[in-house]
């Protein structure tokens, strides 16, 4: 049975600070942020977009009628939840209108948590393959103004559908996942921001990569010339890269070169989003697909990765037909179109976003009547418009 992503969509919010900008306020080399880290453009989120109307707006242009009807299982990985009982996927579940006898539920795991959903819903699937699974990564990474973390920050979502005979990817049996148990990259209850032990969550990424990666290819007896194209957990740019370069040099140079090239290709929109913690991985393979020409058959491998830790190397197969699928101009148009914002008023987004303060008349625009996104919170309670 084949089973894998029949349909990837992913929504940024509409606004972003430039970097170099960025780097100036804050006294610092722009090439630091442009080339060191490799990010040119960072999603800001206003408080009417959170994880909830992030993902439901990732899904709303994929899912048909008749999907809604055979969506069995809806999973949110993040690891920005908005509450510590209630998944967001039973929300995502009832702004989309999917029929009521589903399961909805959260999975955390640091940025890693989309890829076990994906295997979960993997799972689910051989056993009714009638039915699907909504797999959603949503977060809006916040490190705090002025701190280490903050060019690494971003916003957005994913939504991939699960299903038998998918049109975009097939999913393989070969995952090899690996677990360490390192305090690299943490956010205790009660903490507004993570704590970052920067050189050492490197270091952790770099190891997870070479561990999994070397089970990988000794279980499966593969080498690096197996695959069409790689793609990363992408914190940020160069963090990917650099565990590409930690094992390239064991491959021929014609397999240097494409997989080299191809690592371009897949970091194409993180340069201009940012860190989207869970669904960062999910964005490359999509920046990878719309921005390289493959063909279907064609092997492609992924590195998840959680902090924490927990990395997984895994791959899929192109499917004839894929580009079908995909919507290139809107997600180019959906990045293109979005406003850029003063540092100013960058932080003033990030303050009111911590305070749950809305300003509709700052944030809102008429267009914004087409996306879902959070209206209003009465007793604790989170009030969503629904586009019409």
């Amino acid at each position: 049975m084949s089973i894998g992503i029949d349909k990837i969509n992913f929504y940024v919010p509409k606004y972003y600070v430039d970097m170099a900008k960025l780097a100036e306020a804050r006294q610092v080399d722009p090439n630091k942020f442009l080339i060191g880290i490799g990010q040119t453009q960072m999603a800001v989120s206003p408080v009417s977009q959170d994880i909830v109307s992030m993902g439901a707006n990732a899904a709303k242009d994929i899912i048909t009628d008749d999907d809604k009807k055979h969506i069995g299982m809806v999973i949110v990985a993040t690891e920005s939840a908005i509450d510590n009982a209630k998944a967001a996927a039973v929300q995502i579940h009832n702004l989309l209108g999917v029929q009521p006898f589903a399961r909805c539920f959260e999975m955390k795991e640091a940025c890693y948590a989309a890829t076990p959903a994906i295997q979960l819903a993997k799972d689910y699937i051989e056993k009714r393959p009638n039915e699907k699974v909504l797999v959603i990564a949503s977060d809006t990474a916040r490190y705090g103004i002025q701190s280490g973390g903050e060019p690494t920050q971003g916003a957005g979502a994913v939504a991939m559908l699960i299903s038998n005979n998918p049109s975009i990817l097939e999913l393989n049996d070969d995952a090899v996942a690996y677990t360490e148990d390192v305090y690299d990259f943490w956010r205790p209850t009660g903490h507004k921001y993570p704590l970052v032990a920067g050189a050492l969550s490197k270091d952790a990424y770099i190891k997870s990569f070479q561990e999994s990666w070397n089970e990988y290819a000794r279980r499966e007896d593969k080498t690096l010339s197996d695959f069409e194209s790689l793609c990363f957990h992408v914190p940020f740019t160069k963090m990917g890269k650099k565990a590409l370069d930690s094992i390239i040099n064991d491959a021929d140079e014609t397999t240097q070169e494409r997989l080299t090239s191809g690592y371009e290709d897949a970091v194409y929109y993180n340069r201009y989003v940012g860190n989207i913690y869970t669904g960062s991985l999910y964005l490359s393979l999509i920046s990878l697909l719309e921005n390289r020409s493959l063909k279907g058959g064609q092997t492609i491998g992924l590195f998840s990765y959680g902090s924490g830790s927990v990395g997984e190397f895994f791959s899929a197969t192109l499917v004839e037909g894929y580009e079908k699928q995909l919507d290139i101009e809107g997600h180019k148009a959906l990045l293109n179109e979005r406003q850029e914002v003063s540092v100013e008023d960058y932080e003033s987004f990030f303050k009111r976003f911590d305070d749950l303060e809305f300003d509709h008349a700052t944030e809102q625009t008429d267009d914004d009547k087409s996306i879902y996104y959070l209206e209003n919170i009465q007793d604790d309670i989170r009030q969503y418009h629904i586009p019409k």
